[in-house]
């Protein structure tokens, strides 16, 4: 544990890995809780918590979870490691599993044991990872790793995946299927981090295809094509493809199949209206076609974002 610990992180270790369970009824793992420092750690909230193992306990581990901390949210304190956390992490033995929570890779990566892995943490830093270690092979998308013992996670929540994962790899899926039900969490979420990422386009407020775009927006279900938006803007359909690369950073179609996309979310997110008719009013044509959009884009099929999203929404509902 560091200074400014995010308590969830520690919470999500110590649950699913200590309520692991035999079929004798016997712990599978022994959890320990050490610091480069023992004693009194903050955290991100009002309270503190007391860590009475030091880094000692590494040097008997067969597993070391690094959980996120403030500082790797911190721009000018990533890419740097404290030298007390250096010296803790040359204790782990070699063979020895390591792991990551959310923006805890920025741990990993500055140790260097992510140089030449697959890995990932919260979207909102991944670009930020790739830039500062570009020797890592940073996955946006996904919401774990595991790439030769060095597992990484994305976001607070996809710790839960990922201690799922080391436990059905090391005892199998029965053995994670129970510690799941017990913490009422799925046994496995379909999907990536993708889904879960809004992706608003910049509009700037002077921008000559603003009128194009706005039919464009209006008339989604409809089958548009190039000519229809140059009518709209007043322009050649060769300006109206440079002015929108200027103006969006892409081309219409791409554009175009990205405000598809979107509105599909919101449908399937505020209606129960069925797959299919979803797919007509965003302008995919066909379910078949919306599903592949998807799956390409986000990962999981719109029965499956519709499950994870419009359930979220029914149970925030007031009333």
């Amino acid at each position: 544990m560091r200074p400014g610990l995010l308590p969830m992180e520690l919470g999500i270790v110590h649950r699913l890995f200590g309520t692991a369970r035999g079929a004798d009824g016997r712990r599978l793992y022994a959890v320990v809780t050490c610091a480069p420092v023992p004693g009194e750690i903050t955290t991100d909230t009002d309270f503190t918590i007391n860590v009475p193992c030091g880094p000692e306990a590494l040097e008997g581990a067969d597993t070391v979870i690094v959980p996120a901390a403030v500082e790797d949210y911190t721009p000018q304190k990533r890419g740097q490691l404290a030298a007390p956390v250096r010296a803790a992490l040359a204790r782990i033995p070699d063979g020895a599993r390591l792991a990551s929570i959310c923006t805890g890779s920025f741990v990993l990566a500055a140790a260097g044991l992510l140089a030449g892995r697959r890995a990932t943490t919260h979207w909102k830093s991944c670009e930020e990872l790739r830039t500062l270690y570009p020797e890592i092979d940073v996955d946006p998308d996904v919401l774990y790793t595991d790439d030769r013992g060095v597992l990484t996670s994305a976001g607070v929540a996809a710790g839960i995946d990922l201690c799922l994962h080391m436990i059905r790899s090391d005892h199998g899926a029965e053995v994670a299927n129970t510690v799941a039900r017990d913490t009422v969490v799925p046994p496995h979420r379909e999907g990536g981090q993708a889904q879960y990422i809004e992706q608003p386009i910049r509009e700037p407020a002077d921008a000559s295809t603003a009128a194009a775009r706005t039919y464009a927006l209006r008339h989604l279900e409809q089958p548009l094509v190039l000519e229809d938006l140059a009518r709209e803007a007043s322009m050649s359909v060769r300006t109206l493809s440079r002015k929108f690369r200027q103006e969006t950073g892409m081309t219409p179609i791409q554009w175009l199949a990205h405000q598809r996309l979107q509105h599909a979310r919101r449908l399937l997110e505020q209606t129960d209206e069925p797959v299919d008719r979803v797919a007509a009013r965003a302008g995919f044509g066909t379910g078949t076609a919306m599903r592949q959009r998807f799956r390409e884009t986000l990962g999981v099929s719109p029965r499956a974002y519709r499950h994870t999203f419009r359930g979220t929404a029914r149970r925030h509902a007031p009333g």
